[in-house]
C-alpha cells in the first residue's frame, strides 16, 4: 500500500483569510480528500511586525466557515525557531551557508549606489570567504549559491517544465540576526520535516521555488512536487487584493449573506474547470478534482456568477439548513426568531426572489414583528376610501375562516373580488399593502398563512384606521 500524499496550507496571519488564499486551501483540500491524504495547516507567523493573534483567528474561521478541515496543526512557525537553527547551522558548517555580517545600513548604500547606475543589485558575497567570526557578533546567515554555469529545473504540475540559470540568483539570506528564518528556508525545513510531499500555491511563489530547489539539493532532501496556481483578478482585471479590493475578503461574503456553497463553488472554478459544469457541489469537487485541469491563465471575479450561484444554493439546499443560517440575520435586524414556528415556510416562500441571505432577512422582516410600519407611497395608493370599504370585507370573512391555509385564504380574496365586481389585484394589493407594508411580497395567501391569523387581523385593523393623506 502506497505511503498517503501529504499537502499544506500555510497562509500568513497579516490579516484576514483572502479568497486567493482559500481557493489555494480549497485546491489543496480536495486533492487530501479525493486520494485519501494528509492535509496540513501551518501559520508561517514570523513576520513579528504584522503577524497577529485576530488574522490566525480570521484565517481560522474562514476555513471553518467554509468546510475546509485539517488534519494536522495548526503548526507555528514561530514555535519552531531552535529547528532552523539547528538546520541553518549545519548548512554552514558543511561550507554551504555562511555567517554575514554586513549591516543593513551597509547594504541600503550599495544599493542606493546601484540605483543610481540603474542597475539591479545583488549581493556581492562580500562575507563569503571571511574566515570565522565570532557567534555572538550580530550577523545574518546566507545561503552560498553555486557559482559557475548550471541550472535548476523543476516540472510544475500546471505550468510544465520552468528553469532558473544559477548566475541569476544571489547569496540569499536563510536566517535573520534573531533567529526568524525567511520565506524560502522556513517553507524548505518546514516542508522536509512535515514530510509534505506536494506543494500547491499561487503562481506568484513560482521565482521562490528556485532558491527552495537549492537548499533541497544543497541538504540532499527529496523535493516535493510543486503545482502553482494561477491569480486571481478583480473586476478591474488588476490582481484581487486586500488594498484594492473589499471581495478579496472571503468572511465579507458571510457578513453580506453569500452561503459557503456558493462562494466554494464560485472559486474552484477561478482556475479549474470540469467541462463545462457550472453548478458542482463539494461532493462532486472531490470527486472529479485534479491539478491537470487547473489552467495557467488567471481567474477574473464576476459578482454576478457569484450572486447567481448563491440564489441557486438558496433555493436548492434544505429549507431548514437554510433557515439555521438565516436566523443571524434576522437577529442583527432586531428581530426575534427563538420558536417562530414557522421559518422555513418564510425560506420557501422568499427564496425564488432573494439572491442572498441578508436580502432575504430584508425581505422577510414584516414576518417576524408585532404590528407593521406601512410604506407611505404605498398606503397612499393602495389604502384608499375605496379600498378600505374592501379591506373590512376581507377582514370580516377571515375571521371565520375555518381554516388558515394559503389555498382558503385565497378563495376569500377572490370571493370578495367578484363580489365587488373587480380584479383580484384590488383587492389582493390593499391586503398586501396592510399586511407587509410594501406591495411586494411572495403570493397573498402564502404570504397571510406565514404571518399568522391573529397578527394579519390585528395588522388589517390598524391599516383600517388608516387616514389617507388629504389633497
Amino acid at each position: 500500500m502506497s505511503t498517503p500524499q501529504r499537502l499544506r496550507f500555510a497562509p500568513s496571519p497579516t490579516g484576514y483569510l483572502h479568497i486567493g488564499g482559500a481557493r489555494t486551501a480549497l485546491f489543496n483540500w480536495l486533492y487530501t480528500r479525493r486520494h485519501h491524504s494528509v492535509f496540513i495547516l501551518r501559520i508561517e507567523d514570523t513576520d513579528r511586525e504584522r503577524s497577529t493573534a485576530a488574522s490566525v483567528q480570521a484565517i481560522l474561521d474562514g476555513l471553518r466557515w467554509l468546510g475546509i478541515d485539517w488534519d494536522e496543526g495548526p503548526y507555528f512557525q514561530t514555535e519552531r525557531l531552535p529547528v532552523y537553527r539547528e538546520w541553518s547551522e549545519k548548512l554552514i558548517s558543511e561550507g554551504l551557508a555562511y555567517r554575514c555580517y554586513c549591516t543593513k545600513e551597509m547594504l541600503e548604500e550599495r544599493r542606493a549606489a546601484f540605483e543610481r547606475e540603474k542597475r539591479a543589485y545583488r549581493y556581492e558575497g562580500t562575507c563569503r570567504n571571511l574566515p570565522d567570526y565570532p557567534v555572538d557578533k550580530p550577523h545574518v546567515v546566507r545561503f552560498k549559491m553555486p557559482q559557475g554555469p548550471g541550472s535548476l529545473t523543476f516540472t510544475d504540475l500546471v505550468i510544465g517544465e520552468i528553469s532558473k540559470e544559477y548566475s541569476d540568483l544571489d547569496d540569499f539570506i536563510l536566517l535573520r540576526g534573531d533567529g526568524i528564518p525567511l520565506y524560502n528556508f522556513g517553507a524548505v525545513v518546514d516542508d522536509h520535516t512535515m514530510s509534505v510531499t506536494l506543494v500547491g500555491r499561487g503562481q506568484e511563489h513560482i521565482n521562490s521555488t528556485f532558491p527552495q530547489l537549492a537548499i533541497y539539493q544543497a541538504l540532499g532532501w527529496q523535493v516535493p512536487q510543486f503545482a502553482h496556481f494561477p491569480l486571481i483578478l478583480g473586476p478591474d482585471r488588476e490582481k484581487l487584493s486586500k488594498r484594492r479590493h473589499p471581495e478579496a475578503d472571503v468572511m465579507l461574503h458571510a457578513r453580506n449573506g453569500i452561503l459557503p456553497e456558493a462562494l466554494l463553488n464560485f472559486i474552484v472554478r477561478l482556475g479549474w474547470s470540469h467541462g463545462d459544469d457550472e453548478v458542482i457541489s463539494r461532493e462532486q469537487m472531490i470527486e472529479w478534482f485534479d491539478f491537470e485541469h487547473v489552467g495557467s491563465t488567471s481567474g477574473v471575479w464576476n459578482p454576478e456568477k457569484l450572486l447567481w450561484l448563491n440564489q441557486h444554493y438558496l433555493k436548492t439546499l434544505s429549507p431548514a439548513l437554510i433557515a439555521q443560517r438565516l436566523v443571524p440575520f434576522l437577529e442583527e435586524k432586531g428581530l426575534s426568531v427563538a420558536g417562530f414556528p414557522r421559518l422555513e415556510g418564510v425560506v420557501i416562500a422568499l427564496r425564488p426572489r432573494a439572491k442572498t441571505l441578508k436580502e432575504m432577512a430584508d425581505m422577510g422582516a414584516y414576518f417576524f414583528t408585532r404590528g407593521v410600519k406601512l410604506d407611505p407611497a404605498a398606503a397612499a395608493k393602495h389604502l384608499t376610501a375605496d379600498s378600505l370599504k374592501l379591506l373590512q370585507e376581507v377582514q370580516a370573512r377571515l375571521v371565520n375562516l375555518p381554516s388558515w391555509e394559503a389555498a382558503a385564504i385565497e378563495i376569500v380574496l377572490k370571493s370578495v373580488a367578484e363580489h365587488a365586481k373587480t380584479g383580484l389585484g384590488k383587492v389582493a394589493q390593499p391586503v398586501r399593502v396592510a399586511v407587509t407594508g410594501g406591495t411586494a411580497s411572495p403570493g397573498i395567501g402564502e404570504t397571510l398563512e406565514l404571518v399568522g391569523r391573529d397578527e394579519t387581523l390585528a395588522r388589517i385593523d390598524a391599516a383600517l384606521r388608516y387616514q389617507p393623506a388629504m389633497g
